[in-house]
C-alpha cells in the first residue's frame, strides 16, 4: 500500500483546506522530512571522502645549509635543495578508495533503510487520520441515535407508558454518547496533527484524509514473501557493512609493506663554487611495527559486522513471522466481524429499537443493543486500520508491494 505509492512520486502540492491522499502525503514528506535530507547529505559527504582517499601523497620541498657558520677552513659550507616524495607500495591508495566507495554504498543504504521507514511512518500516521475520521462518523451517529431515542423515551414518560427513571437514563446515555464523541474529534485532531508534523507544519492546513480501509491485497505465501528479506535495506546495509569491514582488512594488510621516499635535489659547496646532484632514498626497517595491531583489529571488526549481519536478519525473520501471522489473524478478524458480528447487531438493534417503541422491550435492552452495534463498529473500524498497519509492515520488511508478489506468480503462470 505505502511501498507502491513511493515509486512514482510527481510533484503535487498541497492546497490549504483541501483533501488529502497518501500520495500527496508521501510527496510532501520524502521532499521535507529533516531527517531523510540528513542521511542524504551523508551520502553527499563520501564523494569528498573518496576524493581524498585517491589523491597522491605531496612531495615536499626541504631547504638545509652545513657547517654555514663554521670558522674552519677545511671544512666545506654548502647549502642544499631537495625534493622528496613518499612512494606508496602495497596498493595502498586503491585500498583506501576500495574502503572509502564502499563506505559510500553502505551510506546508500542507510539512505534507502531510513527512506522506507520513514515512508512506513507515514502511511501508518495516515492510517490513524483514516481510523479517527471513521470513529468520529461513528461517535456521530451514536449521538445521533441516543438523541432520538431520548426523545422516544421522554414521549413514552409522558403519556405514562415508562417510568421517569427511562427519560433520566436515555439522558445519561446522550451525555455520554457526547463526551465519546468529543473525545474521537480530540483523537483525530491528534492524528491530524501528527501527521502535518511529519512535512514540518505544525498546524493541519488540510480538509480530510481521503483513503478506504477496506481495501484488502491477496495476501502471498509466506515462503514467498520470505525470501525477499535479503532485500531489505537494512539487510543490504548489514552486508555492505561486512564488505567494506572485508576492504579494511586488505588495507591494513596492505600497510605491512613499508613505504618509500626517494629524493632528488642539488647541493652547493660554496666555498669550492661547485654544484652536485644528491639523490637519497629511504625506508622503513619493519621489525617492531609491522601493522600487527591495526590488522587484528581490523580482523575482530570484520568478525564483528558478520555477527551483526547475522543478527539482523534473524532479527528480520522474527519480525516477519510475527507480522505475517498478525495479518492472517487479522484478516480473519475482518472477515467475522463483517460477515456476522456486525450484522447480527445491526439485526439486534433494529429490533430492539422497534420493539422498545411498541412496549415490547424495556430502554436497557434497546440501550444495550444500541452500544453493542455502535461498540462492534467501532472493532470493525480498529481491525481494518490494524489491518492496513500490518500490511505495511510486511511491505516494509519485503521492500515491495505485495501486489507485485502476486503479479510475478500470475505472470509466471500464463507464461507456462
Amino acid at each position: 500500500m505505502a511501498y507502491a505509492d513511493t515509486r512514482s512520486v510527481i510533484n503535487i502540492s498541497i492546497e490549504g483546506g483541501g483533501d488529502l491522499t497518501l500520495h500527496q502525503v508521501l510527496q510532501q514528506v520524502l521532499q521535507n522530512n529533516p531527517e531523510l535530507s540528513a542521511f542524504s547529505k551523508e551520502v553527499a559527504a563520501y564523494e569528498g571522502t573518496k576524493l581524498q582517499a585517491g589523491l597522491l601523497k605531496n612531495p615536499e620541498f626541504i631547504i638545509g645549509a652545513e657547517s654555514f657558520d663554521s670558522s674552519n677552513p677545511n671544512i666545506e659550507r654548502s647549502t642544499s635543495f631537495r625534493i622528496s616524495q613518499l612512494i606508496e607500495l602495497g596498493e595502498k591508495r586503491p585500498a583506501r578508495v576500495n574502503v572509502a566507495t564502499l563506505g559510500q554504498e553502505l551510506a546508500d543504504q542507510a539512505y534507502a533503510a531510513k527512506r522506507l521507514e520513514i515512508v512506513a511512518r507515514t502511511a501508518n500516521t495516515f492510517i490513524d487520520v483514516l481510523e479517527s475520521q471513521e470513529q468520529v462518523r461513528v461517535a456521530d451517529d451514536t449521538v445521533r441515535l441516543t438523541q432520538a431515542a431520548m426523545g422516544a423515551a421522554a414521549k413514552r414518560v409522558e403519556t405514562g407508558k415508562a417510568p421517569p427513571m427511562e427519560a433520566i437514563r436515555s439522558k445519561v446515555a446522550f451525555s455520554t454518547a457526547g463526551i465519546e464523541l468529543e473525545q474521537a474529534k480530540r483523537g483525530l485532531a491528534a492524528a491530524r496533527a501528527k501527521l502535518a508534523l511529519l512535512w514540518g507544519e505544525t498546524k493541519p492546513q488540510f480538509g480530510q484524509a481521503l483513503g478506504n480501509l477496506e481495501s484488502f491485497v491477496e495476501i502471498p505465501d509466506f515462503d514467498q514473501l520470505v525470501k525477499r528479506l535479503e532485500e531489505n535495506p537494512v539487510m543490504l546495509q548489514s552486508s555492505k557493512h561486512v564488505a567494506q569491514r572485508e576492504a579494511m582488512v586488505e588495507l591494513e594488510r596492505a600497510r605491512r609493506i613499508p613505504d618509500v621516499t626517494i629524493g632528488v635535489g642539488l647541493r652547493r659547496y660554496l666555498g669550492i663554487d661547485v654544484t652536485a646532484a644528491v639523490l637519497d632514498m629511504s625506508i622503513p626497517i619493519p621489525i617492531f611495527d609491522r601493522n600487527q595491531g591495526n590488522e587484528l583489529e581490523a580482523h575482530r571488526r570484520l568478525n564483528k559486522a558478520i555477527d551483526e549481519r547475522m543478527a539482523v536478519g534473524l532479527q528480520l525473520r522474527t519480525e516477519f513471522a510475527r507480522n505475517y501471522e498478525s495479518l492472517l489473524a487479522a484478516r480473519n478478524e475482518i472477515r467475522v466481524l463483517h460477515d456476522e458480528v456486525l450484522p447480527g447487531a445491526q439485526d439486534a438493534f433494529v429490533i430492539t429499537n422497534r420493539g422498545y417503541q411498541l412496549g415490547k422491550f424495556s430502554f436497557l435492552e434497546m440501550l444495550d443493543a444500541q452500544r453493542a452495534f455502535f461498540q462492534n463498529r467501532i472493532f470493525y473500524v480498529r481491525a481494518l486500520a490494524n489491518y492496513q498497519r500490518l500490511i505495511n509492515a510486511i511491505e516494509q520488511l519485503v521492500a515491495a508491494p505485495l501486489d507485485d508478489f502476486i503479479n510475478d506468480v500470475k505472470g509466471k503462470e500464463r507464461n507456462q
